[in-house]
């Protein structure tokens, strides 16, 4: 026990003359100012004007310049098809008759009609300038005539219902009935598509509308030619935007003399914008972090903040701001992997001003 004793006043010195040393004020190498992080060696820009332009992008669908289902007026049995599936044919070319022997004996029968009609009038209308006969009578002789006139146009405008022709010049789809087939009033027969030219119809949403014009020049690619680029021009823009999508359609005219734009055809647009100043930074600066777009500014003092921006247009390389940061503002291009906010940094290499080239 009393061995005991010394070795217990030896360790409670220990302690004390430790605590000491804690209240003495002097900083701990291992403490919080100790740790302290030294600035984040970064590159930076500083944001200016640059001439900006590029394109308005959009999916659009390929409409035949005309289109129709070529259908029958009446019911009637096919007498005879006149083309094949994909034929292309010109305007007004025949491509059904209808069988029409009960209008043929009709016709016939109103022009013997009519053929009577005429001699009788003309026998009454020399009798009646002789004063043989009443006026009334020729009259009467007159309206006969005309009647059987009009009963003979209309038996030739019924057989001319039996021969179904093209509305307009165009391909044809497939064909839909055959030599000896009954159509009746709407029974398809074929479509016809008039591709010599063709719009692309493209949705274009409120906030990019002021860059669109009758006129303007525009682009087209397809998967189906993934080498060839389609030459068109803004035909018209609708005046009336949709209610959910907040879109106007834009039509846009492509020549198509080679056929290669087909109807219901799916188009990647890219209509060329005018240029004009904008900011512009390197695309390393905007940093995306889920539904976030942001940019590192640097502030007086060299801390940095994070500032959300709105995101224009961007091209390989850059990217355009509509909105987050000004003229004249610091940003951080490159080691923005390391940053947090307030952090500290330091120019890692030369301070040099936004402007990557004119674009």
């Amino acid at each position: 026990m009393p061995s005991f004793r010394p070795r217990f006043l030896v360790l409670v010195a220990a302690a004390l003359t430790l605590v000491a040393c804690g209240k003495s004020g002097k900083p701990d190498p291992g403490g919080p100012a100790g740790r302290s992080k030294p600035p984040v060696p970064v590159v930076m820009a500083t944001v200016a004007l640059q001439d900006w332009h590029d394109s308005l992008r959009a999916l659009g669908t390929v409409r035949a310049h005309e289109a129709v289902t070529v259908t029958a007026k009446v019911s009637e049995t096919v007498q005879q098809v006149h083309f094949d599936s994909g034929q292309e044919v010109a305007k007004g070319a025949p491509l059904v008759t209808l069988s029409g022997q009960q209008q043929q004996a009709l016709l016939a029968s109103a022009q013997a009609q009519s053929k009577d009609a005429e001699a009788q009038f003309q026998r009454l209308s020399q009798l009646g300038g002789q004063q043989l006969v009443a006026r009334s009578a020729v009259d009467t002789a007159r309206a006969s005539r005309d009647a059987a006139r009009a009963q003979a146009d209309q038996i030739r405008a019924n057989l001319s219902d039996r021969v179904i022709r093209a509305p307009f010049a165009g391909v044809l789809g497939i064909r839909q009935v055959s030599p000896g087939a009954l159509v009746t009033p709407g029974t398809a027969i074929a479509t016809l598509d008039d591709i010599a030219s063709v719009y692309v119809d493209f949705p274009v949403p409120e906030t990019e509308l002021a860059d669109v014009a009758v006129g303007q020049v525009l682009q087209g690619r397809t998967a189906a030619n993934p080498g060839d680029v389609f030459g068109g021009k803004v035909e018209t823009v609708s005046a009336r935007l949709d209610a959910v999508s907040r879109a106007a359609t834009v039509r846009a005219a492509f020549p198509n003399p080679q056929r290669r734009l087909k109807p219901g055809m799916l188009v990647e647009v890219a209509l060329v914008r005018a240029t004009r100043p904008a900011i512009v930074v390197p695309e390393l600066a905007v940093q995306q972090m889920g539904a976030e777009t942001f940019v590192w500014r640097v502030q007086p003092g060299d801390a940095v903040e994070k500032v959300d921006v709105v995101v224009g247009g961007r091209t390989p390389g850059l990217v355009m701001l509509k909105d987050g940061i000004r003229v004249g503002d610091r940003i951080v291009v490159e080691g923005t992997g390391k940053l947090q906010q307030g952090a500290k940094v330091t120019v890692g290499k030369p301070d040099a001003a936004a402007q990557p080239g004119k674009h």
